[in-house]
């Protein structure tokens, strides 16, 4: 009798299954998905524009929420990088979801919103009180007035206008503009109301004092921007002077540090490691660079370079200046 070979046999066993003989149990059957938690909705009503359009598609509840509530629509800021993606459609679409209820409105840097656009959201949304419209070049001058024009026939109560880099603005415009606003309102007037310069000042979204109106003809260049007074005490005091310090960021420099005006002298001497300007008074109180002595003003700080030796830094053009020079060393 034939017999099979031990090598066949062991082909045999190897070629089963190894699951033959275990029983792997069924995975457990999902859950449903549960409803989001009652803060969630609480908080809605903290977000910035890209959190509620998020949470908007999230699931049908907020997204219900959301688009359902007027409240939250009631201030409504657009800032970058959304600004170059609104048009009048969909500013117009955004707006509606306040159902007339709007109340403050902030555009920053909107360039594709026109003045006819803007002006079928406030036909909507007459009892807007706040309009921000900083660095938005698809409007002018005369679309502004228009826009004031209709709110002071609807009895509104626009408090608030920043117009900082708007096209076509002029002292004619501006003069309209600011009857309308004061007409009734003796508070408004912004005469005698001072604004101090600092690098967040220019950015005109986030500028609070209580002008009805940011922008203002700038005494030398006659020009429709930001005017800055004067922090130092013996500038105020020589208002009536022929040397006024009362002007635009162009016209007269202004300190980073202390908000004063600069003297072209202290332009040459007080030279800075960053591109901003600060004067000589401010100049010689703040850390310089070790090898080329210059100092960075608050906002670069964080570019200075810190060196071995405790308290001294070098700034970057230093440190660059240094690297190439190894590197030529290392050449040779």
């Amino acid at each position: 009798m034939s017999r099979h070979p031990v090598s066949e046999v062991t082909t045999h066993h190897t070629m089963l299954p190894t699951t033959a003989t275990a029983s792997t149990p069924p995975p457990p059957p999902a859950e449903p998905p549960g409803e989001p938690h009652a803060a969630l909705f609480l908080a809605l009503g903290y977000m910035r524009l890209p959190e509620l359009l998020a949470c908007w598609r999230v699931c049908r509840l907020l997204g219900e929420a959301v688009a359902g509530d007027p409240l939250l629509w009631r201030r409504l800021a657009v800032e970058p990088p959304l600004s170059g993606r609104v048009t009048d459609q969909v500013l117009l679409k955004l707006t509606a979801r306040a159902e007339g209820t709007l109340r403050s409105l902030r555009l920053f840097g909107c360039l594709h919103v026109s003045d006819a656009g803007l002006l079928r959201v406030v036909e909507h949304n007459p009892r807007v009180t706040e309009i921000y419209v900083p660095g938005c070049k698809g409007l002018t001058g005369d679309g502004v007035v228009n826009i004031v024009q209709l709110l002071h026939e609807h009895k509104g109560n626009i408090s608030r206008l920043r117009l900082d880099g708007i096209s076509r603005m002029s002292k004619h415009h501006l003069d309209i503009i600011m009857s309308l606003m004061c007409k009734g309102n003796p508070q408004g007037q912004q005469d005698g109301i001072p604004l101090f310069y600092n690098h967040r000042a220019r950015e005109a979204l986030n500028t609070n004092d209580e002008r009805p109106i940011d922008v203002d003809v700038c005494s030398v260049c006659a020009n429709i921007r930001l005017v800055f007074d004067c922090t130092r005490d013996d500038c105020r005091k020589v208002r009536d002077s022929l040397w006024r310090c009362r002007g635009c960021y162009f016209c007269f420099p202004r300190c980073e540090k202390c908000g004063g005006c600069i003297s072209p002298e202290d332009l040459v001497e007080a030279d800075l490691a960053c591109s901003d300007l600060m004067c000589l008074d401010c100049w010689l109180t703040v850390p310089k660079c070790s090898t080329c002595n210059r100092p960075y003003c608050e906002r670069h700080e964080n570019l200075m370079v810190s060196l071995s030796m405790a308290g001294q830094f070098s700034c970057q053009r230093c440190k660059e200046l240094d690297a190439s020079q190894e590197d030529q060393e290392d050449d040779y």
